[in-house]
This record gives structure tokens, sequence and C-alpha cells, in this order.
């Protein structure tokens, strides 16, 4: 006479799983009576075993028909909790990734790992809610899936924390805001269903958890916000004129000028405008009138802020002007720079003294990447072809332009705000312009940002000038 195996099948639980018992061993779980004959024939029973014998089954807590499985239910909600978690694993790896691998500073990095590190996180995350839904062949899966709940709703909440700050559009508010409403939902579930029992000391575990989350979420708040402004910037700028030389051919004279620059801070920069201009100065002596009302004359033209007894209506003849470094280029700790030009200044020229103003405008590297094979490309104001970058002469004149995108060092900062640019500008007959904000030669500059832009990246330009008289250079040469 054949034995046959007693087979148990056990009260459904709360999702309607039924686990089943055969001979003394739990053999597997099911959701329907058709995975009960599955499981069965891969036992060995009979495909004709009558599953109403209670010779051959006994049903605990319902009979056959007893399958309170919501099969859809169950599968819409496996379905969200992938599609939420892969995205948010996603979305994390974008974010880090730049900055674990190219942040200049080791705080920039290590927030760049710790992402990297909660979306990879998720990612495992991801198949535990395969298994905590399913026949949860490992304990711990709810658990798995809770930390990923957790991180996401850190991160998100964070991202959308730092969004409002600008009120900006960008392409990844549409991830993250949907995923911070779903990071919701998700803990909403995970609570009800109690996610983390099965694992020894819950209670330990989730204290933990949320531990872990905030100090993540402070971390990546103060990375964020921090600006690394305790290496001061200081740099050497000098410029100097060397011995003049008459022309033996005509009447000129040669004047050498030195310029010198020297990063002595301890940040590299990039060098986003430059500019040296000669300036020839010419004034109208008086006997001695009243000093003040001589000083006032000279600050209309903005031109002249000393206040000079005998010096009045002075003018300013720009005798020769020019780019001292080549916008997009760095700056290193240390690294030095020299360029020596000569001019010429008539012997009988008016002019009483010559000044040479050298200045550069930077931007420091430990706030932002500038996109170098962009910005060193230079644009003509006057030629049609620029495209965008073409204006009227009769409007703009004749400028150069140098455009280039630039990224914050902290790609939270990136995915939450417009994309940012970098606009020099630079002509012989003008001042050097320089900004930072989302005006893309479209338009208008919205200064109020401009100005927190130009903060938040560290930019900013140093001066040099030095002065001679007219009279040493033409003694000098013999004149």
């Amino acid at each position: 006479m054949e034995i046959r195996p007693w087979v148990i099948v056990e009260a459904p639980d709360r999702r309607g799983l039924r686990r089943v018992v055969v001979g003394g061993e739990t053999v597997g779980s099911v959701w329907s009576l058709h995975q009960l004959r599955k499981l069965l024939d891969r036992l060995g029973c009979p495909a004709d075993m009558d599953l109403e014998d209670p010779a051959c089954v006994y049903w605990r807590g319902g009979d056959s028909g007893t399958w309170p499985d919501r099969a859809r239910r169950r599968h819409a909600t496996v379905v969200l909790m992938t599609a939420g978690m892969l995205a948010s694993a996603i979305l994390n790896t974008v974010i880090g990734w730049p900055d674990a691998l190219g942040a200049l500073t080791f705080a920039q990095r290590m927030s760049g790992a710790l992402i990297l590190l909660s979306g990879a996180v998720q990612a495992v995350a991801v198949i535990a809610v395969l298994n905590h839904w399913g026949r949860r062949q490992h304990r711990s899966s709810g658990a798995v899936v809770l930390l990923g709940v957790l991180i996401a709703l850190a991160t998100d909440g964070l991202l959308l924390f730092m969004w409002f700050e600008e009120k900006e559009y960008t392409p990844y508010l549409l991830v993250f805001v949907p995923l911070w409403c779903w990071s919701l939902w998700a803990l909403w579930v995970l609570v009800r269903e109690r996610a983390w029992q099965g694992i020894p000391r819950p209670k330990t575990f989730a204290a933990g958890v949320v531990v872990t989350a905030l100090l993540s979420a402070v971390s990546l708040a103060y990375s964020t916000m921090y600006q690394p402004a305790a290496a001061p910037m200081h740099f050497v700028l000098k410029a100097e004129f060397g011995a003049s030389r008459a022309d033996g051919r005509k009447p000129l004279v040669h004047v050498p000028v030195k310029l010198y620059v020297k990063n002595a801070g301890g940040i590299p920069v990039y060098i986003i405008n430059s500019d040296y201009t000669v300036y020839g100065r010419s004034a109208e002596y008086s006997e001695g009138e009243d000093l003040m009302e001589e000083w006032r004359r000279s600050l209309d033209k903005n031109l002249y802020e000393d206040a000079e007894r005998y010096v009045g209506r002075l003018r300013f003849t720009a005798i020769s002007s020019g780019r001292f470094y080549r916008p997009g280029d760095s700056l290193d700790v240390g690294q030095e720079h020299v360029m020596e030009r000569v001019f010429q200044v008539p012997v009988g020229v008016e002019f009483d003294t010559v000044n040479v103003f050298l200045q550069i405008t930077y931007m420091r590297k430990d706030r932002g990447k500038l996109d170098v094979t962009q910005f060193r490309r230079m644009h003509r104001s006057w030629d049609e072809r620029e495209g965008m970058y073409y204006c009227r002469p009769e409007k703009c004149g004749e400028e150069l332009y140098y455009h280039g995108r630039v990224r914050h060092n902290n790609n939270l900062v990136n995915v939450t705000r417009k994309p940012r640019y970098v606009t020099a500008i630079w002509s012989p007959r003008e001042k050097p312009f320089y900004s930072i904000s989302s005006y893309h030669f479209k338009g208008v500059i919205d200064r109020s940002k401009e100005r927190r832009d130009i903060d938040r990246y560290g930019a900013s330009t140093a001066y040099a000038d030095t002065e001679v008289s007219v009279a040493e250079l033409l003694g000098a040469a013999g004149g």
C-alpha cells in the first residue's frame, strides 16, 4: 500500500499567502489553488491527487476556496514600489557621480560618495521589494525597503527645500517632486505593514535608520550651503615701466611695460576676464584755486579721485589696451604669469603722466567648474555669423564675447537651479565686463540673483596700477 505524504495548508496571512507543510517540513507558500498544485507536482505528488480528501490535504483557517490574496493590488504595489525605488536610485547616482569623481575639495567628494552610496542601497532595495511583496524568503527584506524609502525621503526633501530657495524651473523638478510624494506614500505603506518586523531588535533598527537618515540630510545640507571661504584669495599684481628709448627715425619714444601676476593664495582659479590699459593724463593747471572745487570737478568725470591742488579738468586718453591672460585658463596656486609690452609716446605729446592699469577677474575653482572648451571660444559682436552673439555695432560697438556653462561643485545645487553661465565682454574702448547668471543671451539679467551667483562662485576682480611722468620718460630717452 502506498503511503501518501500528509499535506497541511496553513491559514492565510495578512497578504493572503498560505504556507504549505509536507511531512512536517515547510516546503513553500502559495497564493492560489493553481500554485498549490504546481508545488505538489514538483514534489512528486500524483497529478490527480484529490485536494478535497482529508486523508491527503488538511486545510487550516479555510478550505480550498479560501484565497484572500488581492493580486491586482499586490502587483500594483510592487510595480509602484519598484519604479519609485529604481528612479530614486538613478537620481542619486546622477547627482552623486560628478561630485564623487570630479569635485575639487574632500568635503564635496565625500558628499558625492555619500549620495552614490545611498543610490547603491536603493538599488539593493529594488530587489528587496520583490522579495518583501513576494514569498519573503529573507526576513530582513522589509527593513531594507524601509531604509531605501527613508533615504529617498531625506534626499528628495532636501532637493525640494533647496529648490524653494530660488524657485527656478529645472527638468529635475519633474523627477524629485513626484519622488518625494512617492516616498511619503511608500513610508505610509511600510509603517502600516510594520516592515521592520522579522529582524532582531526592530526598535533599535528603526531608531538607527532614522538617525542615519537625519545625519545624511544634515551632512548634505551642510556641504551644499557651506562656502569654502576659509582659504582667502591673494594675488600679487604688478605693472612696471622699463627704460624708455627714443626712435631714431620717428619722433616717438618707445616705453616698455612689464605686467606680472601670481596666485599667492591657497585656491586655484579660472581667469574669466583680464585687461591692461595704458592712459595718458593731461590737465589744465591753475594758480592754486580752491582744492575741493578742483577735486569735485575731477570726480564729475569719474576718472580721478585724488585731491590735488593746481590740477583740474583732467583728461585721460587710452594709448594701448589688451588682454593680459587668456579667458578660461587656470591660474593655479603659486603659478606666475608675466607679459611685456611696448607702447609709443609722441615726443611732443601733451600728456603730463602715463598710467598703466591692470586687472584680472577670476572665479574660484573650489566653487564651480567652468566649461573651458566652450568659454575659450571667442565671439565677435559685429559678425552676423555669430548667431545669438551678434549685436548691431551702433548698439553694442565692437566687443569680444566669451560665454560658457558653469556648474557648482556640489551637484545638488545644479539640479535645483537653472543652468548658470559665465559671460565676459572685452573691448579696447570700454571697461571689461563679466557676469555669472542664467542669462544665455535671451531676456534680461536678474541683477539680484546675479549678485548671489557671483558670491556663490567666488568671483571677484584684482587690480594694480602705476604711474610715471612723461618728463621722466622723455628724459630717459634723451628727448
